[in-house]
């Protein structure tokens, strides 16, 4: 069983650990709190927010099966070393768990505040409905020989994927409106942070092993890490640097438009009519 060798490095990688849970547990409610206070969800794309809620739930897996499964960590141990101590921490199971609530608390925000014409496209259908298909087909074929490590490894794998292709549909949307109004660079800030904290907390716990087998051991993690902070800079980019003046001009000539109902009112369709 592996211990740690210092415990000041222990006592880093835990404050490490909870502050990237912090950061990355509550960033998405700057979103959300954007979304009550302007009724509306115009400007957050809907794709992301459906891509990252099926990430979230794989990543759930991986992290609550490896923690508290002591089969699994048997698995573990015996592919990457007996002395290997297991990469994921108590404040990774919390973060999924309470990233997977608060983006379904997204998701109902969509149903309930004004979204203009805006809806989740085909393509962002399919893909969930191809990992669906996927995961299915992963837990037959792991079932009949015990391989849960390899399973919660695929899992990991998807949400990895889906990390990388979850930002694409915002940063598009973005580009397009020539305006991040809407999407809340606040969100983006403490996820950037939460995603710097992360990657140390990972550099601390190879530091104090004298091993990196902890960054491709749990390389979900490992890219999560790298992929959001890109994606990030990339976001205060966009808002600070190509749209910082014009964003809110665009978006009310966008929101007009998008915010205009599908069907017009009696009176006024009569008033059309009679003109």
């Amino acid at each position: 069983m592996a211990s740690w060798n210092s415990i000041s490095l222990e006592i880093t990688y835990q404050v490490f650990g909870w502050l990237a849970f912090f950061c990355l547990s509550f960033c998405f409610y700057l979103q959300l709190l954007l979304n009550y206070t302007r009724k509306s969800v115009v400007g957050l794309n809907f794709d992301f927010v459906v891509l990252n809620l099926m990430k979230q739930s794989c990543y759930l897996v991986y992290n609550a099966s490896l923690f508290f499964s002591p089969v699994i960590q048997r698995q573990y141990r015996a592919k990457y070393g007996y002395g290997a101590m297991i990469p994921v921490a108590a404040n990774d199971v919390a973060l999924s768990i309470h990233a997977v609530l608060s983006k379904a608390i997204g998701a109902f925000q969509i149903l309930i505040h004004e979204r203009g014409s805006q809806k989740i496209s085909k393509t962002c259908i399919a893909i969930n409905s191809a990992v669906l298909v996927v995961a299915v087909i992963c837990i037959i074929i792991a079932w009949p020989n015990n391989s849960w490590l390899w399973l919660i490894s695929m899992f990991n794998t998807i949400q990895v994927f889906m990390t990388a292709i979850k930002y694409i549909p915002q940063a598009f949307m973005n580009f397009k409106r020539k305006s991040t109004e809407g999407w809340s660079i606040y969100y983006v800030s403490l996820e950037l942070l939460g995603g710097v904290t992360n990657f140390a907390q990972m550099w601390v716990q190879s530091i104090d092993q004298g091993s990196f087998v902890n960054f491709y051991g749990n390389i979900g993690k490992t890219l999560l890490s790298l992929v959001a902070v890109f994606f990030d800079l990339l976001f205060i980019f966009q808002h600070y640097v190509l749209y910082p003046s014009k964003g809110v001009e665009n978006y009310s000539i966008a929101s007009k438009e998008n915010m205009e109902p599908l069907m017009k009112s009696f009176g006024e369709s009569s008033r059309v009519e009679n003109a």
